[in-house]
């Protein structure tokens, strides 16, 4: 049977495997209960799961406006080449079909739209195709506003089959790395077009 995990929410990446122990790390005392909640992963045994965050100088609205496109992931996620829209017009259940750049292990990928919450500001996707080898790939991203000086702060989680060859920890080692850099292009991305927006308004 699955076990029911929490993610590690910290300030870096981290490698969690599935285990029948549930994690909580300190640090999601500072994360809003509803946001908590949504990165609960059921783990199989050969799955693994973990949660990177990151803080963005840019408010919830800004960063909200890039990620919520599932049209446009080369917004900010470098490693996508190009997306096509294959069924729906950006609701729960539209298709798209991703094309990563060269140099990775993998060609393309069927995505679908899980979750888009304009309210409560989550989104997830799952993998469901495509010529790659993340496996039956869930993620699940929020925001919630920064306490101390009202940015944002964003928390991916995602379950994963483990690759035939590979372990749990090398999965999550890359795994993470890919979502660490888009995590980080995102607040290039939202910041620099907070201060387009300040510099227009000062005009």
């Amino acid at each position: 049977m699955p076990s029911q995990l929490h993610p590690r929410i910290t300030e870096t990446p981290i490698t969690t495997a599935a285990s029948k122990k549930t994690h909580r790390h300190a640090a999601a005392a500072q994360v809003p209960n509803h946001v908590v909640q949504h990165h609960i992963h059921a783990v199989g045994p050969d799955q693994c799961f973990s949660a990177v965050t990151q803080q963005i100088s840019a408010p919830v609205s800004t960063v909200w406006s890039v990620v919520r496109r599932f049209d446009n992931p080369q917004a900010y996620k470098h490693f996508v080449k190009s997306c096509d829209v294959i069924i729906g017009d950006g609701d729960v259940g539209t298709l798209r079909e991703v094309r990563v750049i060269s140099g990775l292990p993998a060609v393309n990928s069927t995505e679908r739209l899980e979750i888009l919450d304009d309210e409560r500001h989550v989104t997830s996707f799952s993998v469901i195709g495509g010529d790659h080898r993340l496996a039956n790939y869930r993620s699940v991203t929020t925001l919630h506003t920064a306490e101390r000086d009202g940015g944002t702060v964003v928390v991916e989680s995602y379950v994963v089959d483990v690759p035939q060859g590979n372990t749990k920890e090398e999965t999550c080692v890359f795994v993470d790395t890919i979502v660490k850099c888009n995590l980080q292009s995102l607040a290039r991305t939202a910041e620099n077009s907070g201060r387009r927006n300040c510099t227009t308004l000062l005009r």
